[in-house]
């Protein structure tokens, strides 16, 4: 444990824009939605009606939860930041573990530290204790964003508490996963398969049983600490030991293998090599990503179209609520603007797809690989334009297979084959703004690597722009500057086409505009 305060220290440090960001994140949307939900019911009976419609429907309960107290406001306000949040602050937690141990032991940072007066655990109790102090700083500053909106101070520490608890064991996992792969990448991915798998234990306990099956995922335990309906402490105390116990777990795994080894050995490549050029490397590399967020997509799609039809319902009795979904979805038909106000926030996180691989080639820029490739005959335009086109294609598969998926499941609940082409045909006017942002990202990067990181800041200032904009009344200029805001609100509204032309020739400017500063700029390796 020798000097992992100072690794702790450097670790804060590196993280100075990225921690506090994320921190903001969560405090601003907390804020947001218990600001916004105290005036939609104006009533203890559509309080409650709201309630009894939300724990009738399964689909609604295996999203996010069933509420305990349909009498509270908190607990309604906070249905889809109870769980999901939980799990949210969990994969934060998780990510900031195993960047500041396997991606920096990848990179040979790790390494370079170990030369030093280190000891062995330094660098494990470093991002332990980053990331710890990060998902309990969302914990308590969102909890007070909650009690400065309004919601009671008990309820409002409680759900503080039960997201800090979630993301302490999920800061373990990801200490854990890290001894498992060889690469972050790797090591990411049976991390979050891990949040997933809690998450789906706890949809399945709430809904066709058996419960056990709730209190067998810390995102369980976490709900079980019942905000606003009851205030119960004692299940953080399931969280607090299973993630002293993982953690434990990850500094023994970590005592038992050599520095860049993992537990799990590396699979042997195939014996004879696919296509090659640029397009080729960029899919291999992001073949599994794609693959990974298209099955989310696609589950979660189905859930929204199994719910809409229960909109009404839920809303009945809540005018201002309704009245906030139609002005969100541009219609008056409530299930057509709640499809569509659910489709441009899924586009949204399309777009966190897209920017991501974007954001990837300063990754392979900084360790070196991108010097590799551009060592042979390719030129680097083809291959930033190479992962450009994977990031543009999947966030259009991902955007369709979920209104697929959500127009599939209208169907089967109305009879009517004509909501499967309705809602997959509305999500494709989705595309454009999603590859707009995709662009902004590639822009940030060719201007330079260290830039890329602020296609996050883009993205975050844009759900703010065009999600809470109406809601927290911005001027219209301001909304104006989210893509989203020009894609017409389908389905339900009319079909606009010069909007997605401009969001097309707006991408093709920004994508050309790249192209000139990345031929003019230096890579930059290290």
């Amino acid at each position: 444990m020798n000097g992992w305060t100072l690794l702790l220290r450097m670790a804060l440090r590196r993280d100075r824009l990225l921690i506090p960001s994320w921190v903001a994140v969560f405090v601003v949307v907390s804020f947001g939605s218990a600001a916004a939900t105290e005036s939609l019911y104006g009533d203890p009976v559509s309080l409650a009606a709201a309630g009894h419609a939300v724990n009738a429907t399964p689909a609604l309960v295996a999203l996010y939860g069933p509420i305990y107290d349909v009498t509270a406001l908190g607990a309604i306000g906070m249905m889809k930041m109870n769980a999901m949040g939980a799990a949210l602050v969990g994969l934060l937690g998780l990510l900031l573990v195993i960047r500041h141990t396997r991606a920096d032991e990848e990179v040979g940072r790790t390494e370079l530290a170990a030369s030093g007066a280190v000891g062995r655990h330094a660098a494990l109790a470093a991002a332990l204790g980053t990331a710890a102090l990060t998902v309990v700083a969302v914990g308590g500053l969102s909890a007070g964003a909650l009690a400065a909106a309004g919601l009671p101070l008990g309820g409002s520490l409680t759900l503080g508490a039960a997201w800090a608890v979630c993301g302490l064991v999920f800061t373990a996992v990801g200490g854990v996963a890290a001894q498992l792969a060889t690469s972050a990448r790797a090591s990411r991915g049976i991390a979050v398969a891990a949040l997933l798998a809690a998450y789906v234990l706890r949809a399945v306990g709430d809904t066709s049983g058996p419960a056990w099956l709730t209190w067998a995922s810390p995102v369980g335990w976490s709900q079980q600490m019942r905000a606003y309906a009851g205030d119960r402490w004692w299940p953080a105390a399931f969280a607090l030991l299973a993630a002293v116990a993982v953690a434990a777990a990850a500094v023994l795994v970590e005592q038992r293998r050599d520095l860049g080894a993992g537990v799990l050995a590396d699979r042997a490549g195939p014996a004879h090599g696919g296509p090659t050029g640029p397009l080729s490397l960029a899919w291999r590399l992001h073949r599994l990503a794609l693959a990974g967020w298209a099955s989310g997509f696609a589950l979660l799609g189905f859930l929204l179209g199994s719910i809409a039809s229960s909109v009404p319902q839920f809303l009945e009795g809540a005018p201002a609520a309704a009245e906030m979904i139609r002005a969100l979805g541009g219609t008056d038909r409530l299930i057509d603007a709640f499809l569509a106000t659910e489709l441009d926030f899924t586009a949204l996180v399309a777009a966190a797809f897209a920017v991501s691989l974007i954001v990837r080639l300063a990754g392979e820029e900084a360790h070196g690989r991108a010097e590799e490739v551009l060592a042979t005959p390719t030129g680097r335009i083809r291959w930033a334009l190479a992962h450009l086109a994977v990031a543009l294609l999947g966030s259009a598969v991902l955007i369709v297979l979920l209104g697929t998926a959500a127009g599939l499941a209208r169907a089967l609940d109305t009879g009517e084959v004509s909501q499967l082409l309705s809602v997959a045909g509305a999500s494709l006017v989705r595309i454009p703004a999603a590859w707009t942002m995709a662009a902004v990202a590639l822009l940030l990067y060719a201007a330079s690597s260290r830039a890329a990181v602020y296609a996050w800041a883009a993205l975050v200032g844009v759900v703010v722009l065009g999600e809470f904009g109406p809601l927290m009344r911005l001027p219209d200029w301001m909304q104006q500057l989210s893509p989203y805001r020009h894609i017409p609100a389908l389905p339900g509204a009319d079909l606009e086409v010069t909007p997605l032309v401009v969001l097309l020739a707006v991408t093709a400017a920004l994508v050309a505009a790249s192209a000139v500063l990345y031929r003019r700029r230096d890579i930059v390796t290290g």
